[in-house]
């Protein structure tokens, strides 16, 4: 296990492990992994066999292989424990894939997935049940959508991408004006772009471009349920939560990460490694800096926020403390005065 994580066993390396557990679960059999150096004494306490660590002295004296990101060798290890079944190559008879599609070696379509004109389909590539790849479509080599996964006519998904259940890529972009009767629909004739190693959340939406497109960068990882707008752009490895709304042509920068339900308004601008904290809300057309960290509505820096909602919390006393002031002052004064 240590060779596969490229770390070094300290402790007896004869030591046989039959799971994987979080620190508090974990029994004698069982590998368990310190991800938060903030607990230590978790680690300490914890009924493992053996531990993931990057400290010799956070092992308490178990057993352990040195590794320098714990978190990231669990993930490794249980990969290759773990390792996810891919189905058997070959188009389903009961799979609705048009003559003019094109469909990579190795791929595999599965009974309820469907193919329309013109799409292509990439290498190793793997349809599950209900999904659907639009007219003109194409998906890279090693993708794989899961059920019910739709990427709709003329987007582009890259190499390596996850859709999973529900997800849509290429739904139309919220875009209307008024016209003095009703509210007459823009046509939205633009594409999704996303690039390679792309994953993305169950029930998430991902809208298609007015013109041009909308770019998911390289890298980058989207919870369940996020709403992307059209012509928004998404920065290389950024990271965006459950229920985080992006509204259109809004530009992220590289590795930003909204927490969950982060609104950014549309044509705001977040520079490279921002981050929008749980419920942050970024106004239209802001310009957020490189690096910054933003906190409530109208956002503030992080550190500010804090202070703000420790002096909300403390509003009850400070009245208090400002009626008693006023009546002492009141008290004291003379007739005229």
């Amino acid at each position: 296990m240590a060779e596969a994580v490229g770390g070094r066993v300290v402790g007896d390396p004869r030591l046989r492990l039959t799971g994987i557990e979080a620190l508090d679960r974990a029994q004698a059999g069982d590998l368990s992994w310190l991800a938060d150096p903030r607990r230590v004494r978790d680690a300490a306490e914890s009924r493992a066999g053996a531990l993931l660590v990057a400290l010799e002295e956070q092992a308490g004296g178990r057993p352990a292989v040195l590794v320098r990101n714990p978190t990231a060798a669990f993930a490794a290890w249980l990969d290759r424990l773990r390792p996810q079944k891919r189905p058997r190559a070959g188009v389903s008879r009961q799979a609705r894939v048009d003559a003019e599609a094109k469909i990579g070696k190795g791929a595999s379509v599965a009974a309820g997935a469907t193919v329309e004109k013109g799409a292509k389909v990439g290498a190793r590539v793997v349809l599950s049940p209900g999904s659907f790849v639009g007219e003109g479509a194409e998906i890279g080599e090693d993708s794989w959508l899961h059920p019910n996964a739709a990427v709709l006519a003329g987007c582009r998904i890259g190499a390596r991408c996850v859709l999973h259940a529900g997800a849509v890529v290429g739904s139309d972009g919220f875009g209307y004006v008024w016209d003095g009767e009703g509210h007459r629909k823009i046509p939205q004739v633009g594409i999704v772009r996303v690039e390679d190693d792309v994953e993305i959340g169950a029930n998430s939406a991902i809208d298609r471009a007015t013109l041009g497109e909308t770019v998911i960068g390289r890298g980058t990882k989207i919870d369940n349920l996020v709403q992307v707008g059209h012509n928004v752009e998404v920065g290389e490895h950024s990271i965006l939560c459950g229920q985080a709304g992006i509204a259109g042509s809004a530009r992220l920068g590289a590795h930003v990460t909204l927490a969950g339900q982060a609104g950014i308004g549309d044509h705001a601008r977040l520079g490279d490694g921002a981050i929008a904290t749980g419920q942050a809300g970024i106004p239209s057309r802001a310009v957020v800096p490189a690096g910054a960290v933003l906190s409530g509505y109208p956002p503030a820096p992080h550190r500010d926020f804090l202070k703000r909602a420790a002096l909300i919390a403390r509003l009850p006393e400070l009245f208090e403390r400002l009626e008693r002031l006023e009546k002492s002052a009141g008290s004291g004064r003379g007739k005229g005065d």
